[in-house]
Formats: C-alpha cells, sequence, structure tokens
C-alpha cells in the first residue's frame, strides 16, 4: 500500500499549485504579447485582457485570504501589484493606454519569482 505523509502531500499540493500559477501566468504573458501585435482594438486585446483580469483578480482574492501561507507584508505587496495590472488593464480597454509592455513585464517579474 502507498504510505505518504501529510507533509509529503501538502509539499506536493503547494508545488503542484505553484506551478499553476506560472503556467497561467505564462499563458497571459502570451496572451498579452499577441494582443500588442494585433492591437489594443483587436480581438486578441479582448481576449488577453479578459484573461488578465480574470487571473489577478483571481490571485488577488487568494493572497486576501487568511488561509493564504505568503507572510503578510509580501501579500500585501503582491495585492498591490495586482490592483496595479487590474487598473492598467482596464485602461487599456478602456482605450485610455496601450501599455501591453507594462503588464507584459509586470506578469513575467511575478512568474520568475514564484518558486
Amino acid at each position: 500500500m502507498y504510505q505518504f505523509s501529510y507533509a509529503d502531500i501538502q509539499t506536493d499540493s503547494v508545488a503542484d499549485a505553484r506551478d499553476r500559477e506560472r503556467q497561467l501566468l505564462d499563458r497571459c504573458i502570451v496572451l498579452l504579447d499577441e494582443a500588442r501585435q494585433a492591437g489594443s482594438d483587436s480581438i486578441k486585446a479582448i481576449e488577453a485582457l479578459h484573461f488578465t483580469n480574470r487571473l489577478w483578480t483571481t490571485l488577488v482574492e487568494d493572497l486576501g485570504s487568511a488561509e493564504n501561507a505568503l507572510p503578510k507584508d509580501l501579500r500585501a505587496n503582491l495585492i498591490s501589484i495586482g490592483l496595479w495590472v487590474l487598473r492598467e488593464a482596464e485602461e487599456v480597454r478602456q482605450g485610455r493606454s496601450d501599455n501591453f509592455d507594462g503588464l507584459i513585464e509586470v506578469s513575467q517579474i511575478i512568474r520568475d519569482g514564484i518558486r
């Protein structure tokens, strides 16, 4: 029979969750890059901004959860970054900005920081 300790299972699930977060941020970056190339008034932009909004809303909600194990200061900083991403994506969506580069760069930095 298989015997795993709770700590082993918990460690695996945290690693799996971080891997999923990296994959989702990768997808977000690809979509934003395609949108940048197609232009801010393209279907690609709509799809990228919708995905970005859903992803970062979920991340911010998770970071705000009491069950999130990250240090409180780090969570607060990541929430601030997430709120900036959401505001900037809305500016692009409204046609007041075309800052895909900033959205991509911030997403890359956060993705690369996930261990």
